[in-house]
């Protein structure tokens, strides 16, 4: 019988196990003694799940290794983040099999979910499993490897609701696999021919998005030269049956601004400079700052004193309606408009105070002042799209809509 342990209990994670707790025996195992008891008592702050589905699962959360140490197959879903010089950080995901590799008992299977580049299970993970389990890769223990596909705050695209990617370090290991997700899944999975193809599929999927928001974002940056409105534009071109609906915007979150980096990072070992994969890195990663300086145009030519101005960015999240502030762009709009010399106040009922404080040392605003010289809406939280934002600011302020969503006869410019 399958008897589950889920590694991370993250965005990734927690959905893992609340469903396959629905089936199996199912652990969630986390290093964060505090996350282990948030969801033992029915919370989670990511808002993945409900305090009703956490209470009634049979799911047991541990922060003890040695209380999954009977389980038979292992599921990793740790964070794959990036260092400050863009270079993939393996760090969790050699930790996590450091914890597993001392568990692993004959014949079982460890399936990794983290995104990573080609290589990486068969390469960086069986290593250190083989290191401290004391058994040969596919002789005592096997892989698989299930990249997963989460969308925070999303709740149409849900685990059980997508394809799934499996694959397995052997034939007999990819059925295995293969069957154990199908059994959750209402869309079924598709069985890749190897580990390195499904590792390879996951890292493109947010690669290709990547590449055609930078390509937008090149156009709303061209389109603001010539004085053209790009959301019409796009919107023109949008007529045509196969013009791809992307739209110009801060790439930030815990996937499309961080996987191509790993995939760059193992061309570049095998001797390849990717260029496309790292032009589209560098435009996307640019438009914070470019942002800022378009807002700082504005107030001077509407003759607002920028220094000591007090300017207001709704958002700080990496997406809409969602609490998740990983990676958020959002952070280099504040920065640059600090380093003009204007007083920033953040504003977002979406996410935690505590977090943000300790993630970018910002205190968010709880009251928002009347006197604002601009406000620039940064993420398109249902709240913002109904907020009187005339209430906020003084006459002549610059009201900058970075997501297109405000009526447009109150909008200085956008993006």
């Amino acid at each position: 019988m399958n008897k589950i342990a889920i590694i991370g209990l993250g965005y990734v994670g927690l959905p893992l196990a609340l469903e396959f707790a629905k089936k199996y025996p199912t652990y969630g195992f986390d290093i964060n003694k505090s996350r282990v008891a948030e969801l033992s008592s029915g919370k989670d702050h990511t808002l993945e799940a409900d305090e009703e589905e956490l209470k009634a699962s049979t799911i047991t959360f541990t922060c003890k290794p040695e209380e999954i140490a009977d389980c038979n197959i292992y599921i990793v879903g740790v964070p794959t983040p990036t260092d400050k010089h863009h270079k993939p950080d393996l760090t969790p995901l050699y930790k996590a099999s450091e914890t597993v590799g001392k568990l692993l008992n004959e014949g079982d299977i460890v399936i990794y979910e983290s995104t990573v580049y080609p290589g990486v299970t068969e390469e960086e993970c069986v290593p250190v499993l083989e290191k401290y389990s004391g058994m040969k890769f596919n002789e005592g223990f096997f892989c698989g490897y299930s990249p997963e596909r989460i969308n925070p705050g999303d709740k149409v695209n849900t685990l059980t609701k997508i394809v799934k990617i499996t694959s397995g370090s052997t034939p007999e290991i990819a059925d295995r696999v293969d069957a154990l997700y199908n059994s959750i899944l209402e869309n079924g999975t598709h069985k890749a021919s190897s580990i390195k193809v499904a590792e390879a599929a996951k890292v493109i999927e947010n690669s290709q998005r990547d590449i055609n928001i930078a390509f937008v974002n090149e156009l709303a940056k061209i389109f603001t030269y010539l004085d053209i409105d790009t959301l019409d534009v796009l919107e023109a071109a949008g007529t045509k049956w196969n013009f791809l609906p992307f739209r110009p915007g801060l790439v930030g979150g815990h996937c499309i601004g961080v996987d191509p980096y790993y995939l760059a990072q193992k061309a570049q070992e095998i001797g390849y400079h990717p260029e496309i994969i790292l032009a589209g890195r560098r435009m996307n990663d640019g438009m914070g700052e470019w942002l800022a300086g378009e807002v700082v145009k504005l107030m001077i030519k509407k003759q607002l004193a920028v220094k000591d101005a007090k300017v207001l960015v709704l958002g700080i999240t990496f997406k809409e309606n969602c609490p998740d502030i990983r990676n958020t762009k959002v952070i280099n709009v504040v920065d640059e408009l600090n380093d003009y010399g204007c007083q920033v106040d953040v504003y977002d009922p979406w996410a935690g105070a505590e977090e943000v404080k300790a993630e970018y040392g910002i205190e968010l605003c709880q009251n928002l002042e009347d006197d604002y010289s601009a406000v620039v809406l940064a993420v398109a939280h249902d709240e913002f799209r109904t907020l009187n934002i005339g209430m906020h600011t003084v006459e002549n302020a610059v009201v900058y809509d970075i997501k297109g969503v405000l009526d447009r006869h109150f909008v200085t410019d956008r993006l």
